[in-house]
């Protein structure tokens, strides 16, 4: 699928992000304090990888990785579908901390990559289907779409990042 950009500070909490980015530049600093820094990446490597998990999107041979001085995450695995692949990238990208996710998954059956959306302030579910749409109507695709990491279609914030499927 390739590179995908988010903000830092928007987001799940998984990890303390604050504490990365602080082990992060102690070993810039100090190469002896990489063992900490690595520890912290795969402490927070396992976050992502459980909340993923978390979704029950069919995924096997999962693999995430993380750098706490980037903010970048990368999944390997195989994806059974486009929309299940697209959903991990929003898992990993919609976590406080992680500006960019590199999604390697494979997938067993490819189909049209879907349209992002950032949240702004003020925005809706019916306001974004109307941009992409033309029907405010249909804010439930973007709500199905986006499920299970929406658990309301009201409760979107500011930063996240949202698939806009192609309209059926």
């Amino acid at each position: 699928m390739g590179m995908f950009s988010f903000i830092k500070e928007a987001g799940e909490k998984l990890f303390g992000h604050k504490e990365v980015e602080q082990a992060a530049q102690a070993a810039a600093a100090d190469p002896a304090a990489q063992p900490s820094l690595d520890e912290i990446n795969a402490q927070a490597a396992k976050g992502i990888s459980s909340y993923i998990d978390s979704q029950n999107l069919g995924l096997s041979g999962t693999m995430v990785m993380f750098d706490g001085a980037t903010g970048k995450v990368t999944v390997q695995g195989e994806a059974p579908t486009q929309e299940a692949s697209e959903k991990v990238t929003l898992c990993c990208g919609n976590v406080a901390g992680v500006t960019d996710v590199e999604n390697l998954l494979s997938v067993a059956e490819p189909a049209d990559e879907s349209e992002y959306h950032d949240v702004e302030r003020g925005d809706t579910l019916s306001a974004i289907a109307k941009t992409y749409y033309g029907n405010a109507n249909k804010y439930m695709a973007i709500f199905e779409a986006n499920k299970p990491m929406l658990s309301h279609p009201d409760k979107i914030y500011p930063g996240q990042k949202l698939r806009i499927p192609a309209e059926a």
